[in-house]
């Protein structure tokens, strides 16, 4: 099957800015040449704010979007991408405006910390203090509780899917929606769809096994489900807990 012509004018225009491979810079060199990457500015909100909220180790930034109307409107709590190497509130600045007015909700963009400055649970667990604050606050920012969703893209993906397996796990917060663009749920490379796809689509299965590499602290973190949400057991699994983590 052909690819769509926006992802081939996506790949080229990736290609023509001439960057290193990322598993061949160190993690440092690969979010300032991300930094370089052309980005959608996306619409315009009614209100735009960045806050920190309390997080596990230290506070977390996070950016609320708001749209126009009343409210109180639905709350998405999103995660960007970026292998949990790259990536930030501006990155993921666009993304969080179009979801916003596409969606007619409030939008709380995570800047959850980085590998391997911060590994696995470490992220995972800025994004879970970001969500239960943005539930137990929607007030404060003209959310209804009661309608919440979790969101993200490829390791974002994969954060939002732990969010949804920590809720049940931990009793709440409900959420109604998990919103996962191509997901990251495996630590495993070695399917058929890795073989396939291993080359030639900007992303490949040796940068794939670096990003991993740079989130998990040992090859046991990648049987938890809270780093890879596939791994999850039917209902009624155990909980992980803090001698899970490797």
């Amino acid at each position: 099957m052909p690819l769509d012509p926006q992802v081939v004018q996506v790949m080229e225009n990736m290609a023509s800015l001439g960057l290193p491979a990322v598993h061949t810079v160190s993690p440092e060199e690969a979010r300032a040449n991300a930094k370089k990457r052309p980005r959608s500015p996306g619409p315009e909100v009614a209100k735009v704010e960045d806050r920190t909220v309390p997080g596990p180790d230290s506070d977390v930034p996070v950016r609320i979007y708001t749209p126009e109307g009343s409210g109180p409107f639905p709350i998405l709590v999103w995660f960007h991408g970026g292998g949990w190497v790259v990536g930030d509130l501006d990155s993921a600045d666009g993304t969080a405006r179009n979801l916003c007015v596409g969606g007619n909700c409030v939008v709380v963009s995570v800047d959850y910390r980085l590998a391997p400055d911060a590994k696995f649970p470490g992220p995972a667990e800025d994004c879970w203090a970001a969500t239960t604050w943005a539930v137990n606050n929607a007030a404060s920012i003209n959310g209804d509780p009661s309608r919440l969703a979790v969101g993200g893209d490829s390791a974002g993906g994969n954060l939002a899917a732990a969010m949804c397996l920590m809720a049940a796990d931990r009793g709440g917060p409900e959420i109604a929606l998990q919103v996962l663009i191509y997901p990251v749920t495996d630590a495993r490379s070695d399917t058929a769809s890795y073989g396939r796809n291993a080359e030639g689509y900007s992303l490949t299965k040796t940068t794939m096994e670096w990003y991993w590499d740079q989130y998990l602290s040992s090859k046991d973190d990648a049987a938890n489900p809270y780093a890879a949400p596939l791994q999850a057991k039917k209902p009624g699994r155990s909980a992980p807990g803090p001698g899970d983590y490797g």
